[in-house]
């Protein structure tokens, strides 16, 4: 949707309500980071930067927005990877930035929930919960930069949604100012209120299209005391949903995170990142991450020793190691965490956020990769992800000699054919990342009408003139 060029005035007025300090202005040296996703393939343009240090300078930014139908494009941490938190070319789009945001409200360990600004990184959110000894378990890779607010509205994953579900699961309530400039305050603790719909798990996921999150509370948890961390090669991806199953059996659903690496992915960290070691003796065509934790120490270690030792007898693993200290835990870690850099710095690539049943895992795994490869000799597939919950993403580099501008032409013929086997098989053609630009289309093709008519009816009844995130998701 194309909103019309803000005024002069309507700039001083939006600049005036973000407050001292607030906003940035076109031409500001500053403002260059906000207009590109991190792989550079969305930029965008604006005349001025609002960052608000208060829900009630939200508020009045959007008050003035609806007034003048300006489009507002809210924007946390700018990690996202479909293009929701950029504003388009025309320069008519004012971003929204919750970075001033960031404090940690209060902590109530008796109710195990945490009320935060939504401009409070992920890591300093995990931080402020374990001096509390409590847990916060959503865990990303860019948990150093990306903001809760952000995590909120794409619903993020992560390596931890096997154990503790997705961002949506770990809300209670929340605090938004909605696009007439309303705030509404839902900020309540409560695990029970059965009093109508749900707005919480509405405006979660919903990428600041029907409102700007500004506060969160989340759940919390006891933090575990013993953590074993393994590193498995296998024979194949059917070996690794019989081996989750089987350390779910024995360890009654401990299993905190189970990741499946391709050797092509983990040779891309070893060549790219100094210090990466291959932990095991021989090399694998595939492998998993796994980490189970628990309350209490002794027993742990002895039970995945003992499951991994039957899974060896039986060919469902080729070979395994166990972290002895925190800082073998880190290196097994960073195998797992560095391939998306890794693959940034191999060339241009192609990516795929989605998700199959687990059990389905494995032929999506075979079926997309025989397809591309036969569409596109010499692509070289990079999958990885949490298998545990059947998000894989399935990755692709370019071919060594092939120009990157080429084969970043051929992105939507790739989409085609890797989300045609995902719905085939009953998947999602994004499991974690969103909507945003990127998807905003091609969900028309894999969605019902009925579906994306109530979707579209929300939308209209909540941001009727649709200056909310403008030319995202719908």
């Amino acid at each position: 949707m194309n909103m019309s060029k803000p005024s002069a005035d309507t700039l001083s007025r939006l600049a005036d309500a973000a407050g001292p300090g607030g906003a940035l202005r076109a031409g500001s040296d500053d403002l260059a980071r906000y207009l590109v996703e991190w792989r550079g393939l969305f930029h965008g343009d604006t005349p001025l930067v609002l960052r608000p240090a208060g829900v009630d300078a939200v508020a009045a930014i959007v008050r003035i927005a609806h007034e003048t139908n300006t489009g507002l494009v809210p924007q946390g941490g700018n990690t996202g990877l479909v293009g929701g938190q950029i504003p388009d070319m025309s320069g008519n789009q004012v971003i929204v930035s919750l970075e001033r945001m960031n404090s940690v409200r209060a902590v109530d360990p008796l109710n195990n929930t945490m009320i935060v600004d939504a401009g409070c990184t992920l890591q300093s959110i995990q931080e402020a919960a374990a001096s509390n000894n409590r847990l916060f378990p959503l865990s990303l890779a860019s948990e150093g930069s990306c903001q809760i607010g952000g995590v909120i509205s794409t619903n993020a994953g992560g390596t931890a949604v096997l154990r503790y579900g997705s961002t949506r699961d770990l809300v209670l309530g929340l605090e938004a100012v909605l696009p007439n400039g309303e705030i509404w305050n839902g900020l309540s603790g409560l695990r029970k209120d059965n009093t109508g719909y749900d707005l919480t798990r509405l405006l979660a996921g919903a990428e600041g299209t029907l409102g700007i999150i500004t506060g969160a509370v989340l759940k919390l948890f006891p933090t575990p005391t013993a953590t074993e961390t393994a590193f498995s090669a296998i024979p194949d991806p059917q070996a690794a949903v019989e081996l989750l199953a089987r350390l779910q059996d024995a360890s009654g659903g401990l299993v905190s995170t189970f990741e499946i690496i391709s050797r092509s992915g983990f040779e891309l960290t070893l060549r790219h990142f100094e210090g990466a070691k291959d932990p095991l003796s021989q090399p694998s065509n595939w492998y998993v991450l796994a980490e189970v934790t628990a309350g209490t120490d002794g027993w742990l270690r002895a039970m995945l020793e003992t499951a991994l030792g039957s899974a060896i007898d039986d060919g469902l693993v080729l070979d395994a190691t166990l972290a002895e200290s925190e800082s073998q835990r880190d290196a097994l870690w960073a195998l797992r965490e560095n391939m998306s850099e890794a693959q940034k710095l191999e060339g241009a690539s192609i990516k795929h956020d989605v998700s199959v049943p687990v059990s389905s895992v494995p032929a999506f795994l075979q079926q997309a990769t025989d397809a591309v490869i036969e569409a596109m000799p010499g692509v070289r597939p990079v999958p990885f992800g949490h298998i545990g919950d059947g998000n894989i993403h399935f990755n692709l580099s370019q071919p060594v000699s092939m120009d990157p501008q080429a084969f970043l032409s051929q992105w939507q013929a790739m989409n085609d054919i890797v989300h045609g086997i995902v719905v085939s098989l009953g998947g999602s053609i994004s499991a974690e990342h969103g909507i945003g630009t990127l998807k905003r289309d091609e969900i028309k093709t894999y969605k019902s009408d009925v579906e994306l008519n109530v979707m579209r009816a929300i939308k209209a009844a909540l941001d009727p003139k649709g200056i909310m995130n403008p030319g995202k998701l719908l």
